[in-house]
């Protein structure tokens, strides 16, 4: 993963609690980053009883995502990757922000899922403190979500979302800035609670070393080092001293610690109650801090797509295995689909690498839901991918992936397109028609190579031309093409060959 030229790159984390952007240049296969960007603007707070984002909050957001989006606006476009959390994970009307968050930034947001959120975080921490023979425990406590992680080297053994964070804890046990040792009690077990189902693994897991990141660890850290009740890190016993002084204090506002800011304030004693919670369970002694987090992964994840070390490849790969594909014919399927693909996707404005990527991802996968039954596998495929936790995979580009296993047969449910934004509905529509040629063209499964065929597409039609004679000499093929013709018609596109 080496280059000689300086190229710049972007990553932008809209958390529960703050957005944060790097901007960093990749210089012979290192990071230097060049700028960092922060704001706190607590978008769990913005959450109503509807789970939905207030007017608000979802403007706040919009400003800052607008002065971000001015820093990165030479970019190039593929060197920036933005994703949402944990709020934007809850918020029901995750979509219209998501829409207006794209005009403000000037690129999409993603949602990643928590555990792909704990992947990323782990990434940020391993390529920040690499060490390639000590099992290592990482801990982020977001404004949202906390997550935890086990891993070794870059690999991950156990990744960990966990429904808890400094914001909603806040709000739920500390809404009016009061702490109480009843409270704090609570918040605490309240934590306890939310770790009772991961304790046991990960005890028999094990490690050596405990890292903490993020903005909420790194804030007790100041806190406790500056006050002398630890000199590294964050130690049990510093961590209590501190549990008891803000108990002593009694509201938020009188906090008045060396080291923490005013903005952290708010949220300051439910994100101590969260790692006391974490310490409690774990039987934690003291934790280090790294400097790398969330951010820092979504960087060296995104140069890894860019200099073709996708973990999503990988993925897709596990996905084959654990439900057994036929790999010879999911092969086919996928060499026939980029060969239909090349000579449409002038005429359907189709994306070289981002499209082709999907479809080829569709083509391997397509047929994954024939381990649970032949009948409406499509169906039952496109489920698997929906609700399956796929490391490197977006939410949205699990709709999308989803959305052509369920479309590659029978029926073209225009309908399952609803839920993609529309500014890629077109182009998934058309990565759909061209998986549905391509499984059509190899629907007996033959290892006997197909002829020479011509596909051309312009806007809602494609023809696909076969050497003279070839489909007289093929009426199965010409009949499944005539079926095929009459599915894609009834969605308003026209499918002709000769």
């Amino acid at each position: 993963m080496e280059s000689n030229l300086e190229e710049s790159y972007a990553a932008v984390d809209l958390g529960s609690n703050s957005f944060h952007m790097i901007v960093a240049n990749f210089v012979d296969g290192r990071l230097q980053i060049i700028d960092r960007m922060k704001e706190m603007i607590r978008l769990a707070s913005g959450l109503n009883d509807n789970q939905e984002l207030t007017e608000e909050s979802m403007q706040g957001a919009l400003n800052c995502l607008q002065r971000f989006g001015q820093r990165i606006r030479d970019i190039p476009h593929v060197n920036v990757r933005a994703v949402g959390t944990n709020t934007l994970r809850q918020a029901r009307n995750g979509r219209v922000f998501l829409s207006q968050a794209y005009t403000a930034l000037g690129h999409p947001i993603e949602i990643i899922a928590g555990r792909e959120e704990a992947r990323l975080i782990y990434l940020g921490v391993a390529h920040t403190l690499y060490d390639d023979t000590n099992k290592r425990l990482v801990i982020d406590i977001g404004g949202g979500s906390t997550e935890l992680i086990i891993g070794c080297g870059f690999d991950t053994y156990y990744t960990e979302s966990l429904y808890m964070g400094c914001v909603n804890l806040g709000q739920r046990f500390f809404s009016d800035g009061k702490i109480k040792a009843k409270r704090m009690r609570k918040a605490v077990l309240f934590a306890r609670q939310e770790l009772e189902s991961i304790e046991v693994a990960y005890k028999k897991m094990g490690w050596v070393q405990v890292l903490g990141s993020s903005g909420t660890i790194i804030s007790i850290r100041d806190v406790v080092q500056a006050q002398g009740w630890c000199k590294t890190g964050i130690t049990a016993s510093a961590l209590a001293t501190l549990k008891d002084e803000l108990i002593a204090v009694g509201d938020s506002e009188a906090i008045n610690f060396e080291g923490l800011s005013e903005r952290r304030k708010p949220v300051f004693a439910s994100g101590v109650a969260v790692l006391c919670g974490i310490f409690e369970a774990l039987n934690l002694d003291q934790i280090d801090i790294s400097e790398g987090a969330l951010r820092e992964g979504l960087l060296h994840d995104l140069i890894g797509r860019v200099n073709n070390e996708d973990a999503r490849d990988k993925t897709v790969m596990d996905v084959v295995q654990r439900y057994a594909v036929d790999t010879e014919q999911a092969k086919r399927v996928k060499e026939t689909a980029e060969i239909f693909f090349q000579q449409v996707k002038t005429g359907w404005k189709l994306d070289n690498k981002e499209d082709l990527e999907l479809l080829r991802w569709g083509a391997l996968i397509h047929e994954i839901g024939l381990s649970i039954a032949h009948t409406q596998y499509h169906r039952h495929g496109a489920y698997l991918i929906t609700h399956s936790d796929l490391p490197g995979f977006s939410r949205q580009e699990q709709t999308n992936l989803a959305t052509l296993v369920r479309g590659h047969r029978r029926k073209f449910p225009l309908e399952e397109f609803e839920p993609i934004i529309s500014i890629m509905k077109t182009s998934i529509i058309r990565l759909c028609i061209l998986l549905r040629l391509a499984v059509v063209m190899h629907r007996s499964r033959s290892h006997y190579a197909l002829p020479k065929i011509h596909a051309n597409a312009n806007e809602n039609e494609i023809d696909l031309i076969f050497p003279s004679g070839w489909l007289d000499n093929h009426p199965l093929t010409l009949a499944d093409l005539h079926t095929e013709e009459n599915y894609l018609q009834a969605a308003d596109i026209k499918l002709t060959f000769y």
